[in-house]
């Protein structure tokens, strides 16, 4: 496969649309899977659970559940959607007969969590029983990537381990040939994805500014903007306050993170108002944002003590670099400074104050490129950061993936501790 058409086929299954922040949503999609296959709502549930979707789902507001918050209330949500293919959206159909019926499985108690021992970072493990009968499904490595299906003895769904092939593909990111692709790719393939990120992702910074979500991060920083990057900032923590709190509204996501999809995209549609930009170069400029940050996360992996939204934001102002002329040269350092400001910063779980994390990320991204306008640059040996950008990336990964391993155990103890 051709570089073109190895970074389309990429873009197009990463940027796909979920409601609701996607490890509650992932918890909720087997859940309707476990009830789809038993026949009927289940008598008992135990869940295994990895650490980093415990810590992603604890905290915060499942859809359409009027205000509903955690496991518990995710896995009954998804027994009572009942629609698996639905996927990502699996809560959009839920109505006020439905919430009910959420509201009593939770008050039966029928859920049992317990920490699962998979090495994976991304794993949840549903049994469920009905009389005389019990299904198990497993969901791993991708938010929707049911891995296996068990209905008493009978082994229905047994999947081969899609990782490796992953992290192949993946290994072919590198800026220059993004930017390369960005500049030279036929839109009209990508065009119906890129256009559904900026619109729907737009449309909830929007109404995040209308309502009274979370911590309102973004209305709050919107009444002191002066410049453009104030209202890029504003508008990306708006729509991360909206999604945090349970807002209906789809996103679209990259790297399994709505977080991160927003990330990368409102603060380029804010660049491209403001900046009269037209809609060709704001595509491809977007492409530079999402395929950056897909290159940062793939040794990171989808869920890890790394905050998504710090890598989203040097990606973000890598893409707004781009769109405002800048050369791959611009690009890197822009990139390379960024990380080397905020890299460190904790995930401790999706809630409230992932939107000032979002804007801390893209503050870090603007300052990296203010950097290079001005002929400053962080160089190789100082600190994390090494000769070219590429490498540079690879260690920040490195930091995240292995460096950052007890520093994940130890936030998921504090939070099991409340």
């Amino acid at each position: 496969m051709n570089k073109d058409a190895l970074f389309t086929k990429i873009l197009k299954s990463e940027l796909i649309v979920a409601m609701g922040c996607t490890e509650p949503i992932a918890i909720s999609l087997c859940a309707a899977k476990l009830r789809d296959v038993l026949g009927n709502v289940p008598e008992n549930v135990d869940a295994y659970i990895c650490g980093n979707i415990i810590k992603n789902a604890k905290s915060v507001t499942v859809p359409n559940t009027d205000g509903l918050k955690g496991i518990e209330a995710a896995i009954c949500a998804g027994i009572v959607a009942s629609n698996p293919s639905l996927e990502l959206e699996i809560l959009s159909k839920l109505n006020k007969f439905d919430i009910r019926n959420i509201n009593d499985l939770v008050e039966k108690k029928i859920v049992h969590i317990k920490l699962a021992t998979s090495c994976k970072t991304l794993y949840i493990k549903l049994i469920g029983k009905y009389k005389n009968d019990e299904v198990e499904v497993v969901l791993e490595d991708l938010h929707n990537n049911i891995t296996y299906i068990r209905k008493n003895k009978d082994i229905l769904l047994n999947k081969a381990d899609i990782l490796e092939q992953k992290q192949q593909e993946y290994g072919y990111l590198n800026v220059c040939d993004i930017i390369d692709f960005a500049n030279n790719c036929n839109l009209e393939e990508l065009k119906p994805y890129l256009k559904k990120q900026l619109d729907y992702n737009f449309a909830i910074a929007k109404e995040g500014m209308s309502g009274k979500y979370g911590a309102s991060i973004g209305k709050i920083l919107l009444e002191q903007a002066t410049t453009t990057k104030d209202k890029a900032k504003a508008y990306a923590a708006s729509a991360s306050d909206a999604r945090m709190a349970g807002c209906d509204m789809p996103v679209v996501i990259i790297s399994g993170s709505g977080n991160q999809g927003i990330t990368t995209s409102v603060p380029l549609m804010i660049y491209a108002i403001e900046n009269n930009i037209n809609e060709e170069k704001l595509l491809r400029s977007l492409i530079v944002s999402d395929l950056i940050a897909l290159e940062e996360k793939k040794d990171i992996g989808r869920l890890s003590a790394f905050c998504g939204a710090i890598s989203a934001g040097a990606a973000a102002a890598a893409g707004i670099t781009y769109m405002l002329g800048g050369s791959v040269e611009a690009v890197a350092h822009t990139i390379v400074n960024a990380l080397a400001i905020s890299s460190g910063v904790i995930c401790d779980g999706a809630k409230s104050s992932c939107a000032g994390k979002i804007v801390l990320g893209l503050e870090a991204g603007f300052i990296g490129y203010n950097m290079y306008i001005h002929h400053k640059e962080f160089k190789a040996g100082e600190g994390i950061v090494t000769k070219g950008v590429d490498n540079t990336i690879k260690n920040v990964g490195r930091l995240a993936s292995k460096g950052m391993k007890e520093t994940d155990k130890e936030i998921l103890d504090m939070m099991l501790e409340d």
